[in-house]
């Protein structure tokens, strides 16, 4: 079988792009122990635990966590929105001026 018939056998993704670094020693033995316990090999343990740490510290930038005292409060703004101030009008005003629609 050939490797792309295996590839769509498997329902795998081809991996062309390459990601190139130096380790120590001691990470490299901590990696290729863990990869062994979980009966994989180097290449894929690595692949998954650095795909899983970027997906997990996109999520944790692109989520705001809010306290209950804090949601209330949005909450509240966004259902009894107040009036805009005098300056805020004002500011709304020139930007129209400046930037006609």
């Amino acid at each position: 079988m050939s490797n792309n018939q295996a590839r769509s056998h498997r329902n795998v993704p081809g991996r062309v792009e390459r990601l190139g670094f130096r380790i120590d020693e001691e990470t490299k033995d901590l990696i290729e122990r863990a990869a062994h316990l979980s009966q994989r090999k180097v290449s894929d343990f690595c692949v998954t635990a650095l795909a899983d740490t970027a997906r997990r510290t996109i999520a944790e930038h692109e989520t705001l966590v809010l306290s209950n005292r804090d949601r209330e409060a949005f909450f509240n703004a966004l259902m009894n929105p107040s009036e805009p101030s005098e300056r805020l009008t004002r500011a709304i005003a020139e930007h129209r001026r400046r930037i006609p629609s």
